[in-house]
């Protein structure tokens, strides 16, 4: 199954991803740190991970391994 992954500790809060989201999934807090504001509309496209410029987001197969930092955007880490 796919999977939002998000890494907050490359992502600089450019708002890329933001703004090339065609169901308004993704905000940035008050961090400048982006996150999935409206999860269940996401549609697994994979826009935001292709724009980013940091690779800080991506939606992959949840069975791959994550490395270290990354967090699946749904887990209340």
């Amino acid at each position: 199954m796919k999977k939002l992954f998000i890494q907050r500790k490359w992502c600089k809060g450019c708002r890329v991803c933001v703004q090339f989201c065609p169901k308004q999934v993704l905000d940035i807090d008050g961090e400048d740190k982006v996150y999935a504001k409206n999860l269940e509309n996401c549609i697994k496209c994979n826009l935001c991970g292709l724009r980013c410029p940091d690779l800080a987001i991506e939606v992959r197969d949840d069975s791959e391994p994550v490395g270290c930092g990354w967090v699946a955007a749904d887990d209340k880490a």
